[in-house]
């Protein structure tokens, strides 16, 4: 078993994709991304043949889009294919998810 330190990959706001460059699997993947107080206007899209599940560990994510609302923290969606959603961080504070994601029917390429 090896113990990812995921945090400490990602200073700032951003994401930090764990894949199968350190895991050597390409059925699953992990993303941790970062959102600064106000930022807005970040992407999510889980890319032809994957689907993800997204969660808001930390903060409130305001969804624009194909899919409108509010993801609060401790709220997940799952999202697939080429559907996407655009976010944004409206608190004052960082902001923080989480995305699992793999490989659905036939697609197998690294994200």
């Amino acid at each position: 078993m090896k113990v990812f330190d995921v945090r400490e990959k990602l200073a700032g706001s951003g994401e930090y994709i764990l894949g199968a460059k350190e895991t050597g699997s390409h059925a699953c993947y992990l993303i941790y991304g970062v959102m600064g107080p106000g930022e807005k206007g970040r992407e999510l899209k889980a890319g032809h043949g994957h689907e993800e599940i997204i969660l808001a560990l930390v903060g409130d994510l305001h969804l624009n889009g194909q899919h409108g609302g509010v993801l609060k923290q401790g709220q997940a969606m799952h999202i697939a294919g080429d559907e996407s959603v655009q976010v944004d961080n409206r608190t004052g504070i960082e902001a923080v998810y989480v995305i699992s994601g793999g490989h659905s029917g036939g697609g197998h390429h690294e994200r």
